[in-house]
């Protein structure tokens, strides 16, 4: 069994000088904080619906919007926002409804 080994290759080799690795470093570092910042602004925005501002809230914090109208987490999604209590439980609602399958009604 033989395994491909890469040579050794320094980090100069695949950086450039530590100068410029560290101008790359930064400049991602840069690049997340303005796309964090951005997804901040669109979490508050007034021209976003609800429903956009909660699914920016998840993906911010890495959480889902709990089922229980009576969560801890209503009212910070709801300050963090900017919607109000009811609006979020509205969009509970509304993806409750969108997750059951489609009621059949009996013919008679």
């Amino acid at each position: 069994m033989t395994f491909d080994r890469q040579p050794y290759r320094s980090s100069t080799e695949l950086h450039g000088t530590p100068a410029e690795y560290r101008l790359q470093v930064q400049r991602a570092q840069q690049e997340r904080a303005a796309q964090r910042d951005s997804e901040l602004e669109d979490q508050v925005s007034p021209t976003k619906d609800p429903s956009e501002r909660i699914v920016t809230w998840e993906r911010l914090h890495a959480l889902r919007l709990p089922r229980a109208h009576d969560h801890l987490l209503v009212k910070v999604i709801a300050t963090q926002t900017r919607l109000t209590v009811a609006q979020v439980h509205e969009e509970q609602r509304r993806r409750v409804a969108g997750s059951l399958p489609p009621v059949i009604e009996a013919s008679t």
